[in-house]
């Protein structure tokens, strides 16, 4: 097991403006992490992390989660090839959100659906007196599904 080299919560000013990696897990022990490519600052994907697999992260440079729905470890890339190495990661100012900076790997995807990145759909803005349609903005990098 990988050991998670994280302080224990402070107070709120080193929190806020100490040096110290204190990451604030919810009770379920996960952060939220928003994925970005390093170069363009898209946002690719959205996910959790516990904090054996932010130290795993971390420790190897390559881009690990943790699956709620399968309640296991899984490293980006290992069956879809969209392996996820990570140039930076950014802590919000109360450390409780993560921003993973990565370069992808394989087609150059993030979406376990076949696009680039996960958000590929936008919402259409204004009042309605209807069910809203998405639109979708982006082509599909491969019609297979990814895990």
């Amino acid at each position: 097991m990988t050991s998670t080299p994280f302080a224990p919560r402070g107070s709120m000013t080193e929190i806020e403006g100490g040096a110290s990696f204190m990451p604030k897990f919810d009770a379920d022990g996960l952060i939220p992490v928003v994925t970005q490519d390093a170069t363009s600052n898209e946002v690719l994907m959205f996910a959790w992390m516990n904090a054996e697999a932010l130290a795993r992260t971390i420790e190897t440079g390559e881009a690990w989660y943790w699956s709620r729905s399968r309640g296991s470890f899984w490293r980006k890339g290992d069956t879809s090839g969209q392996t996820q190495t990570v140039r930076n990661i950014r802590v919000d100012c109360d450390q409780d959100v993560l921003v993973l900076k990565v370069s992808v790997g394989g087609d150059g995807g993030a979406c376990h659906v076949g696009y680039r990145s996960c958000f590929f759909r936008s919402v259409p803005m204004g009042a309605s007196d209807k069910a809203l349609t998405l639109q979708i903005d982006a082509t599909k990098l491969s019609d297979h599904k990814h895990k």
